[in-house]
C-alpha cells in the first residue's frame, strides 16, 4: 500500500537509528527504495530489505520537492516506490517501478531467495501455511490498520464515540492474538517463539510492526489512551492479551524495526494532525469517508 501524506510542516529527513541506516545505504545502487521516514508503509519495505540484507539505495523523498526521476517512476508521488533494475544483472540504469507495500515486500522475499545471502524466506514454503499467512496479512491490512486510524482520528464531533473506536480496534488485535494462541497450540508447544509462526519471523509480523511502534501515539493524544490491559489485569482475556504482549515486546525490540525508526518526537509532530483529524493524506481522507484505505 502506498501512502500520500499531508506534509505541511513535516520534518524532511530521518533522525536517530533510521538516519544511520539511511546513510549506510545512501550510495548509488541499481535497486532503489524511494521512501519517507514518516510512513509506516515505507517502514514495512525497509524492514524486509534490512531483514534479508538486500543491497539497495535508500532515497528519502523530500515531500516539498519531489525529484523528477522519482515522479517519472510514480507520477502520483506515493511512497514506498521500489525501482527495480530491468536487466537481469541489475547493472543498467533503466528501472521498473513497484509500489503497494505488501506487494513490494512479497516481491523482495520471492526475488531474493538465496538463503546463504538473504536468510530464510519470510513466508512458509508449505502452500497451506503460506496461504494462511496471507489471510492474516489481509486481516492486519483490512481490519487492524483501518481501526488504528479510526481510533487516532477520533474527535468529539464524530458519530461514533472514542470508546467505540477503542473497542473496535482492540477487538481486531484480540482476533489476531487468538490466532497466534491457536497456532501455538497446534504446534504442541514445540516452538516457544513470540512470532505469528512461533519461532519463525514472517511477513505477518512485518505487516503490523510499524503500527505496533506507533501505538504510543494513541496514548499520547487520546483520552484514556490505548486501553490494552496490563499484564495480570485482563481477567478472562488474560491468556489472549499475554500472547499479544509477548508478540509486542518482541517486535518493538527487533533490530530491523528499531533500525528503521526515527526519534519518537518526529512521529509526535507528524501525527498531530491525524489526532486532530485535519490532515489531508489519502489514508486520513479514506478513514473519514469509511472507505477502504488506498
Amino acid at each position: 500500500m502506498p501512502a500520500s501524506v499531508d506534509t505541511t510542516l513535516l520534518p524532511t529527513s530521518t533522525t536517530g537509528a533510521a538516519a544511520k541506516l539511511a546513510a549506510a545505504h545512501a550510495a548509488e545502487h541499481p535497486l532503489k527504495l524511494y521512501g519517507g521516514w514518516f510512513c509506516p508503509f515505507v517502514q514495512r519495505t525497509w524492514i524486509v530489505l534490512h531483514e534479508k540484507q538486500i543491497p539497495h539505495q535508500y532515497v528519502e523523498i523530500n515531500p516539498y520537492a519531489k525529484a523528477p526521476e522519482f515522479l517519472a517512476l510514480n507520477p502520483r508521488g506515493l511512497v514506498p516506490t521500489l525501482a527495480v533494475p530491468v536487466d537481469e544483472k541489475g547493472e543498467g540504469k533503466k528501472r521498473k517501478p513497484l509500489y503497494e507495500s505488501a506487494v513490494v515486500c512479497e516481491y523482495l522475499d520471492e526475488a531474493y531467495v538465496n538463503e546463504k545471502e538473504y536468510g530464510s524466506p519470510l513466508l512458509p514454503r508449505d502452500p497451506y501455511e503460506r496461504a494462511r499467512c496471507r489471510l492474516w496479512m489481509d486481516h492486519i491490512g483490512g481490519k487492524i490498520i483501518p481501526g488504528f486510524y479510526r481510533f487516532l482520528q477520533h474527535t468529539p464531533e464524530k458519530t461514533y464515540t472514542i470508546n467505540e473506536a477503542r473497542e473496535n480496534f482492540l477487538s481486531h488485535i484480540k482476533t489476531l492474538a487468538r490466532e497466534m494462541l491457536d497456532g501455538d497450540a497446534e504446534r504442541g508447544g514445540t516452538e516457544s517463539g513470540p512470532w505469528f509462526l512461533g519461532n519463525a519471523f514472517s511477513l505477518v509480523d512485518v505487516m503490523l510492526a510499524p503500527w505496533a511502534k506507533r501505538l504510543f501515539l494513541v496514548d499520547h493524544y487520546k483520552p484514556s489512551g490505548l486501553g490494552i490491559p496490563a499484564k495480570g489485569q485482563a481477567g478472562s482475556d488474560e491468556e489472549v492479551w499475554a500472547r499479544w504482549h509477548k508478540w509486542f515486546d518482541a517486535i518493538v525490540a527487533r533490530q530491523s524495526v528499531k533500525d528503521t525508526w526515527s526519534d519518537d518526537d518526529q512521529y509526535i509532530t507528524a501525527y498531530k494532525r491525524y489526532a486532530e483529524d485535519t490532515t489531508q493524506s489519502e489514508v486520513a481522507q479514506a478513514t473519514r469517508k469509511g472507505e477502504k484505505l488506498p
